[in-house]
């Protein structure tokens, strides 16, 4: 992992119909994001806001709830990927999940660049596996994953010149998936851990068997993480709330084993939207489990005197 972190935001809010989202980096900001991680003596680069291009030239052809607009956000968001990870690790602050369509299509022509296997860390509450062809909703936040192996529904959107292999993926933390999204990840080779079994058996031993897959291939690791894989209680400012999610310790202790890998080459925070949060704890939950993830420790907190 690099020493240097860019934080870009990205005010996405059109992969879903609940609004809001947009200003989730800003409320990253407000919590100390930056400040944190300085803290670690990491570089810490924040290049701002990302703008949605032009829309003129796209005139999409196939189903998906604003799908100019999330092509739009794809196409800048990737090439705002592939361009960081030549110098530093991205942080992208989100902005809703239909944001990794763009991220992880920067770091799938990253890692292609470099001649290494890219892997894809997915905590999230749901599988994110449909296509605009499947989705019930429209919402093209539940598409990355779908968007990013292949399947089809995508041909407005950039090309996955290198489609994420699907046994190159895990998804930890699902308590929702749909009837449609189960049956295609049961065909799949993607690795999936529900909440009954980190239940049954801990969040370390999945994510730890997943980074040892990733080290042995000498690969890229891009984590991507959704609010929704805590659990509400902890973090309420998420539009698709789930109950009996990760408690904050379980996150933690999920961040802290990936930063102990040195494998990470890029993090999503999404679906942050502070218009739902209460008094700012959800957007200090994310400020705090990407300290966890970029070097932060518990017992590098000092007790406040009482």
């Amino acid at each position: 992992m690099s020493q240097t972190i860019h934080l870009i935001g990205c005010p996405v809010d059109s992969g879903k119909t609940r609004r809001g989202c947009l200003m989730g980096p800003d409320a990253l900001r407000t919590a100390g994001l930056t400040e944190a991680l300085c803290d670690l003596g990491l570089t810490v680069q924040d290049v701002g806001n990302l703008t949605l291009p032009n829309l003129s030239d796209i005139t999409p052809t196939g189903p998906g709830f604003k799908r100019a607009e999330n092509i739009g956000w794809t196409r800048v968001i990737a090439h705002a990927s592939e361009r960081a990870q030549q110098t530093g690790t991205p942080i992208f602050l989100g902005g809703d999940h239909s944001l990794s369509l763009g991220s992880v299509l920067g770091s799938a022509r990253h890692a292609a660049r470099e001649n290494r296997p890219l892997f894809v860390l997915w905590l999230d509450a749901h599988s994110d596996f449909h296509t605009p062809l499947t989705s019930d909703s429209g919402n093209l936040h539940g598409t990355p994953l779908g968007y990013l192996t292949g399947r089809e529904g995508f041909e407005d959107f950039p090309r996955v010149e290198t489609p994420v292999p699907q046994d190159n993926i895990c998804i930890i933390g699902l308590r929702s998936v749909d009837a449609a999204e189960r049956a295609a990840l049961q065909k799949s080779a993607i690795t999936y851990c529900d909440m009954r079994a980190i239940d049954e058996h801990g969040i370390s031993r999945p994510l730890t068997a997943f980074l040892e897959k990733v080290r042995a291939a000498n690969g890229l690791l891009h984590v991507s993480l959704d609010v929704d894989f805590i659990d509400p209680m902890f973090a309420p400012a998420v539009g698709t709330t789930v109950p009996g999610g990760a408690t904050l310790r379980e996150a933690h202790l999920a961040m802290e084993i990936i930063c102990d890998s040195n494998l990470l080459s890029a993090l999503d925070l999404v679906e942050l939207n502070p218009f739902l949060d209460d008094r700012g704890a959800t957007a200090q939950v994310i400020t705090d489990l990407a300290a966890s993830a970029l070097g932060r420790r518990v017992f590098d907190r000092p007790t406040l005197h009482r």
